[in-house]
């Protein structure tokens, strides 16, 4: 075999390598009822938070403890508990990633990401004035 050859099945090699790698950093989500069937596996999912049910976090008492009812786009419900400071306007959140895995009825919240509210949701004509008054046409 030439040098050329060599090289080149040592990149194609190389390259395998670091596809491989990167396929096991993909992140899936998860909807409660799948994350109930992998009990004790960490998982991520998207929900919102059930504003009809209460949300316990006292600051005073316990600033490490949170927990809400998290619902998902089918509906279905999952009391979660999360054991860190309650995030900042965490109930004007559109949906939340919840990082973590479902121990016996609730979900053990490891982490927390706020998906932000579109701020052109309230008013269609907010964008519009955005632009002419920015001087873009």
């Amino acid at each position: 075999m030439k040098k050329t050859h060599i090289v080149i099945l040592v990149l194609i090699a190389a390259a395998i390598v670091v596809l491989v790698s990167y396929m096991g950093d993909l992140t899936t989500y998860e909807t409660i009822a799948s994350a109930r069937q992998k009990e004790g596996k960490f998982v991520n999912l998207i929900a919102k938070i059930d504003l009809q049910q209460p949300v316990e976090y006292d600051a005073v008492k316990n600033p490490n403890y949170l927990s809400f009812t998290a619902v998902d786009t089918l509906g279905n419900r999952i009391k979660v508990v999360y054991h860190n400071n309650k995030p900042t306007d965490m109930e004007k959140s559109e949906r939340v990633v919840l990082k973590g895995k479902v121990t016996g009825d609730h979900f053990d919240c490891k982490d927390i990401l706020l998906k932000c509210p579109s701020k052109y949701k309230d008013d269609p004509n907010a964008m519009k004035k955005n632009v002419q008054a920015t001087g873009m046409n």
